[in-house]
């Protein structure tokens, strides 16, 4: 999108140019709302819809929209929970896009509003429109004599720059799931530019040094041609997690992608980016709003998308008015944001009934979801069975002119099949209460684990959460390596301490969530470890009592280097027996599990030299005996 501003209601309306290829759609007719009358001289049913739990197609990652502080400003605290809250007059969104700006300066703005939602339980991904400046130059295209392109130079630098805003938003607590090469880089007039052979060399020499997930290439109008040649390209594709695309006036024929479907495996298909019909009109405009939850359907059935995620979320065309309200466009979205969830998988169903009516199926755990679209100006009746499916209970929730995500009574369930009236120009979401036996879905991927203190022999490791419809529980952790994967450590938490690994050697680790019935998540990214070096030639350790008082003490410890080169950082690890905790220390920063406690050097104390030593103080509390630690360990390695 570009970086101008405009007013609600125009947003690039000045631009003509750009979104000349979105098709005329035409007027459609204003709604009759349905009243009891209308149920009863419904159409009679079309086609019934049958409802194959066997036939599994592709897994939900969720739905969502983006946040753009420094173009349409920040949304508030109380938008974060209408945009990521999933209770009444929330959208109940699961992702959430972001900007990785050029200029470092502006990484902050991104922060707050994306740990909100990653608290929530969304995913957070990254797209670029610059590289920073230094790494540009113009050229020639067409008629454009100052286009611009990542300088060919550039893209090992370029990679870090992604790479450095990774680890900038999980240093303020956010792990990306993912990050895009280019936002359109097949219409950037306004942007930077890439060539489909460009995007290919950057995912095969460059992509594997950003340690999260890839996208590419993010084409405006899903354009084959940019991404076709990603796809025949072994090593490009290796290096690619997410195919993203953008809709603006695709025609939904060209929603699939058949090469996708051939080459595609083990990758995901997003849709990034994306406002339907148009952005002049209001998002409260009925029946017009209600052409979003076909264009929905449409990615979701015929594209086989992933995700589908909108373009501002707070906007005057947006899912969220600028009164922070939901929009009719927006509760559309939260018909299936809501009750279609991250791991629920699109289940084989009819999707087109009778004329005007647009219907899906997806299973998550033992509850059905049904989303089903009525463009006409009458409303039908329409049957739904689940084969093979035992249906107990059906809940229903409409929105059409005059309701909003109304909850409705479910109808009867008659076996495996119900009849439900659609009200014209409506979209209807039922959930349905089945027996499926063992839950069939696995958990979402864990987050990118992160490292914490590292020694000679372990390593801390902490991660996300998966998300599960019925619970995670257990995580197992991999050592990743040429020869395959090895489970090294497993927890009930999202986090554990990796042992027995050697001093000074290179690892990488990535993480799986199991649940109940046994399913297995997807892999997590990997996370590089380089544990410590163990002290050459040796190392000792004095520990003194200097002074002590009725419940307290104060002592002294001296880490000597016995070797004949200097040892520049490390970690010390001793334990206290009787109850004695420190308090405060000078020289080295001491944290305390127990008993057990683990020094790292001051700024000052950082390097020991050959033949020389450092000395830390502290003060800690005692009981009634205050008996000296009885061994010592440097970065992992017992000292004297």
């Amino acid at each position: 999108m570009t970086p101008v501003p405009h007013d609600p209601a125009t947003d690039r309306a000045a631009s003509p140019r750009r979104r000349t290829v979105l098709a005329a759609l035409g007027a459609l007719p204003v709604l009759a709302a349905a009243t009891a009358a209308t149920a009863t001289s419904a159409a009679a049913a079309g086609t019934a819809v049958v409802i194959d739990p066997s036939v599994r197609r592709q897994s939900i990652r969720g739905f969502g929209g983006m946040n753009h502080p420094l173009w349409a400003g920040d949304l508030t605290a109380a938008q974060r929970e209408t945009a990521f809250g999933i209770g009444p007059g929330q959208l109940g969104f699961t992702v959430l896009r972001i900007h990785v700006d050029e200029d470092r300066a502006n990484w902050s703005r991104e922060v707050a509003t994306a740990k909100r939602a990653a608290e929530l339980g969304a995913i957070v991904f990254a797209s670029p429109w610059n590289p920073p400046a230094a790494m540009v130059e113009t050229f020639v295209r067409g008629s454009q004599t100052n286009a611009r392109r990542l300088r060919y130079d550039m893209y090992g630098a370029y990679a870090q720059h992604l790479e450095d805003f990774r680890v900038f938003m999980a240093d303020n607590g956010v792990e990306l799931h993912a990050v895009s090469v280019q936002n359109e880089p097949d219409y950037a007039q306004d942007w930077t530019w890439w060539t489909s052979a460009e995007i290919v060399r950057f995912l095969r020499e460059n992509a594997g040094a950003i340690g999260t997930r890839v996208i590419a290439p993010e084409s405006f109008q899903y354009v084959k041609g940019l991404s076709d040649p990603v796809l025949n390209d072994p090593v490009a594709l290796a290096n690619l997690d997410v195919l993203g695309a953008h809709l603006y006036g695709t025609s939904f024929a060209n929603f699939p992608y058949p090469l996708f479907q051939q080459k595609g495996q083990g990758k995901e298909l997003w849709m990034t980016e994306v406002y339907y019909p148009n952005s002049s009109d209001s998002a409260d405009l009925w029946p017009q709003a209600l052409g979003v939850g076909e264009h929905m359907h449409h990615a979701l059935v015929d594209g086989g998308f992933q995700a589908y995620v909108w373009w501002y979320i707070r906007r005057g065309y947006g899912p969220m008015r600028e009164d922070g309200q939901i929009s009719k466009r927006g509760a559309v979205m939260a018909h299936f944001a809501k009750f279609v969830r991250p791991g629920h998988v699109r289940l084989d169903a009819l999707a087109n009934p009778q004329s005007g009516v647009w219907t899906s199926a997806y299973q998550g755990g033992s509850a059905m979801t049904v989303v089903a679209v009525n463009q006409g100006t009458a409303a039908v009746s329409q049957q739904f069975t689940l084969a093979g499916t035992a249906a107990s209970a059906v809940s229903a929730w409409v929105t059409d002119a005059s309701r909003t995500l109304a909850a409705q009574a479910g109808p009867a369930v008659a076996g495996g099949s119900f009849t439900a009236v659609l009200p014209a120009q409506s979209i209807t979401t039922f959930v349905v209460s089945t027996s499926v036996g063992p839950e069939p879905m696995p958990p979402t991927a864990p987050g990118t684990p992160v490292a914490g203190a590292v020694t000679a022999t372990s390593a801390a490791l902490s991660w996300a959460p998966s998300t599960d419809d019925v619970g995670v529980v257990r995580y197992d952790v991999v050592r990743v390596d040429g020869s395959g994967e090895t489970v090294v450590a497993s927890a009930a938490t999202t986090q554990v301490t990796v042992t027995g690994l050697a001093a000074g050697t290179a690892y990488a680790f990535a993480v799986y969530a199991l649940d109940a019935p046994g399913n297995r998540s997807p892999r997590s990214a990997t996370v590089a470890v380089t544990t410590a070096a163990a002290p050459a030639g040796g190392c000792g350790v004095d520990y003194r009592v200097v002074n002590s008082w009725g419940g307290g003490f104060q002592g002294e410890i001296t880490v000597r280097n016995t070797g004949t080169t200097a040892l520049t950082g490390w970690t010390l690890s001793f334990a206290f027996t009787a109850g004695q905790v420190v308090s405060q220390m000078w020289g080295g920063t001491a944290t305390q599990s127990g008993g057990a406690v683990s020094v790292a050097p001051a700024d000052y104390t950082r390097t020991v030299p050959a033949g020389g030593s450092v000395t830390l103080g502290f003060l800690a509390t005692q009981g009634a005996t205050n008996p000296a630690p009885a061994a010592f360990a440097l970065n992992g390695a017992a000292c004297g």
